[in-house]
């Protein structure tokens, strides 16, 4: 028998299982200690602006039955499916959100609950990874360690960027599932296992994810074929790589809709320089304390330190002694796996291309190439290849000597270049420390149970004390949003707000406004939190026409150019504003601009943080009869007759009658457009058409009467669907026949 047969014989699944259940939970007991020292965080930028409030839409829309494809509180922010991030395809973020926000829980404890739930599930999908690649226990809680609670992960993916770790949760799981369908060992039904993992990643919300997970099949694909040459030997995991994106297809399908015509196609080109990991800033794998010049948002050149670079020490220390000691036993082992870590390493030091940016958020899939590769270099004993064992421990202080002597020369050279930056003290002391205890365990405790479990110990130590004496917010902006912002007041939620506010992240972080705001101006998309109905919105992709037209940043203000001319020149009776449907403006009191004319709008509150005027009259219909249109100014229609509205999230639906004699009715739909909407009017099917890509329009012939449906049926859905259908009954079909064949 094999080896490797000898190996998967020996396997207890029940101590996998129990060994995967204790990573998980090591890592939700140190979120918890870093919740106990700070609760706020899990509670920054992003999250506050965007991802919280959406969601309390998504669990808004599936308690009332609903799939949350659009959002009807937000114009900017209004295609949920199209803006990727949120998940809105993924069971498991879906499922992760209604049971969350089931419990009383304030906004931070909400993210906080978010994210440690994907935290929980990222560190047992390294653990089995690492496990299936013969790990010992001890080496497997390391690998889930490094990949879940590494410094790009914690400083942006489980604090800011929720899509980014939505999506890296299952990066480790598709990896684990990829290798098992290379297995030649296992059925011939193998091609099952990277597809549910594929399905979960590509929903998770993250473009960089979804290409982190092309080259890593195609270096799974390229080591397969170097080391088998047989080509059909890498159909099965190619296959259950299709199947997966086959039943994602809607999430991908859609941004790739979305996309095109948005404002992010517009993006600057500095966009694609900043946020690389210069070179010098490597020795932060070391100490993170390490700072130097990294470019920032503003393509600005800052001090920044290595935050994002934090591998909790072993890791960048087992693998750099692993190569001066025994570096060519160990290329030998892992030279493929050495291949990948250089080349995510260069790919998140170079620019970025296309609608891609921010080259630094290759960093967490390094992390994890990193730890595998360490941990391939712990197991290793320092003695002749032949009397290495199947599950070797590691049994030599020279790793602990490499870390010691790094983190020295690290501080030598830090302190000759000055690169030390604020935090340097204690931090740089107490790894030192840390370096000299594993030191000493290595030394004394070479024969000790305890002795397996060191690198895993000063793994936890060392992120512990990087994220107690160093910031886990790395310049990002804060917020001070109260619960309050669940309830709608001073506002009205049956009318359409328009809010004209200066830079969000400047002017209402915390730094500058320590008490709470957003109750009067809504920033971002914090409108959904209590059903408001806004144009503004938090949108990275911009792919209603509204966030062209007026100019839109991705925070959702709106250019302060265009909002004073649309405020003198366009909300009258005949201006835009109307034909959108505004009927409510927000004006920050830090500008000093009104809607125009007087005459139209009224003051109907007034704050410290800003002023509310609201259109004289009843709010606005969602749903108007126009005789005319700028759009079309040859053109006369006559006015409908439209009843019985009922303005749902996916659809509108209005009894309209249309008098004869000649002349069609023409419709306007107070609710952005986008590609996709179809209408009937009883079995007869409209034509829907958009002022400017604004919102939609459709023309009636005269003399038809009856219940009108505007509905969101966009092509990538259905086709989408269709496919991701197709592809679970493959999934299910085979699944059944693969326990069937078992019996």
């Amino acid at each position: 028998m094999s080896l490797s047969v000898s190996v998967k014989t020996c396997v207890n699944w029940w101590l996998n299982f129990c060994g995967a259940l204790a990573g998980g939970l090591i890592v939700v007991g140190f979120c918890l200690i870093l919740l106990w020292h700070d609760p706020l965080v899990f509670w920054n930028d992003d999250y506050e602006l965007s991802v919280l409030p959406v969601f309390v839409d998504v669990a808004r829309s599936w308690s009332q039955g609903l799939w949350p494809l659009l959002s009807p509180y937000s114009w900017v922010c209004g295609n949920l499916a199209g803006e990727f991030q949120y998940g809105t395809f993924s069971i498991f973020v879906n499922a992760a959100v209604i049971l969350i926000w089931k419990f009383p829980l304030t906004f931070p404890q909400q993210a906080a609950a978010l994210s440690i739930t994907h935290l929980f599930v990222l560190a047992i999908g390294a653990f089995l990874l690492a496990r299936d690649r013969r790990f010992s226990m001890p080496l497997s809680i390391f690998v889930a360690l490094v990949a879940s609670l590494n410094g790009w992960i914690i400083c942006w993916g489980a604090t800011d960027w929720f899509g980014a770790l939505g999506a890296f949760t299952w990066l480790p799981w598709a990896w684990w599932g990829a290798e098992r369908a290379l297995d030649r060992e296992r059925t011939k039904w193998r091609f099952l296992w990277p597809a549910p993992f594929v399905y979960l990643l590509v929903t998770g919300g993250f473009p960089y994810t979804v290409l982190m997970l092309l080259v890593l099949i195609a270096w799974l694909a390229i080591k397969s074929l170097g080391q088998m040459r047989n080509i059909p030997s890498i159909l099965p995991m190619l296959f259950g790589v299709a199947l997966g994106f086959g039943l994602s297809a809607p999430a991908w399908l859609a941004i790739l809709d979305l996309v095109q015509g948005s404002a992010r196609e517009l993006q600057s080109a500095s966009a694609h320089w900043q946020w690389l990991v210069p070179p010098a800033a490597l020795p932060g794998l070391i100490l993170p304390c390490w700072t130097v010049n990294w470019t920032d948002f503003s393509s600005r050149h800052v001090l920044h330190t290595g935050t994002e670079l934090a591998c909790g020490l072993v890791a960048s220390a087992a693998l750099i002694g692993g190569l001066v000691w025994r570096g060519r036993t160990l290329v030998r082992k892992i030279k493929w796996e050495l291949v990948l870590l250089l080349l995510v390493l260069v790919l998140s030091m170079i620019p970025t291309a296309g609608l891609f940016r921010w080259s630094f958020r290759w960093l967490p899939f390094f992390h994890l190439v990193l730890a595998i590769c360490a941990a391939e270099a712990l197991q290793m004993r320092l003695r002749p290849a032949t009397a290495a064992a199947t599950l070797r421990w590691p049994g030599s202080a020279t790793r602990a000597t490499t870390a010691l002597a790094l983190i020295v020369l690290t501080a030598i050279t830090m302190s000759i270049l000055r690169t030390g930056g604020l935090y340097a003290f204690p931090l740089t002391w107490i790894f030192l420390g840390v370096a000299a205890l594993w030191y000493v365990s290595e030394l004394f405790l070479r024969d000790s149970e305890f002795q397996k479990w060191t690198p895993p110990a000063i793994t936890f130590v060392a992120f512990l004390t990087t994220y107690l004496c160093l910031p886990t917010n790395c310049g990002v902006p804060k917020y001070n949003f109260s619960q309050a912002l669940l309830k709608p007041a001073p506002l009205d939620p049956q009318r359409l707000y328009l809010s004209i506010y200066p830079w969000a992240e400047l002017t209402y972080c915390v730094a500058n406004k320590p008490q709470p705001v957003g109750q009067t101006l809504r920033p971002g998309s914090t409108s959904m939190w209590a059903g408001l109905h806004f144009i503004n919105g938090y949108s990275p992709i911009r792919p209603a026409g509204v966030a062209r037209e007026f100019a839109t940043t991705i925070h959702g203000e709106i250019n302060p150019d265009m909002g004073n001319y649309l405020l003198n020149y366009q909300a009258g009776e005949a201006g835009e504003l109307t034909l959108l449907g505004v009927d409510g403006i927000v004006v920050a009191r830090e500008l000093d601009i009104a809607p125009q004319p007087a005459s139209e709008w009224q003051l109907v509150f007034s704050t410290d943080e800003g002023r509310v005027f609201h259109r004289r009259g009843a709010p606005f219909a969602r749903v108007r009869s126009v005789n005319s249109i700028d759009w079309r100014p040859n053109e006369q229609f006559v006015a409908a007759t439209i009843s019985q509205i009922n303005d749902s999230r996916n659809c509108v639906e209005a009894d309209v009658d249309v008098p004869s004699g000649g002349r069609p009715g023409l419709l306007t739909f107070s609710r952005p457009y986008f590609r996709g909407y179809e209408a009937r009017l009883g079995n007869q099917k409209l034509a829907v058409s958009s002022y400017r890509g604004l919102f939609p329009i459709v023309e009636i012939p005269a003399g038809l009467h009856g219940r009108l449906a505007l509905l969101y049926r966009p092509y990538w859905l259905i086709w989408g669907s269709c496919a991701a259908v197709a592809c679970a009954l493959v999934v299910m079909f085979s699944f059944l026949a693969a326990i069937c064949g078992r019996k």
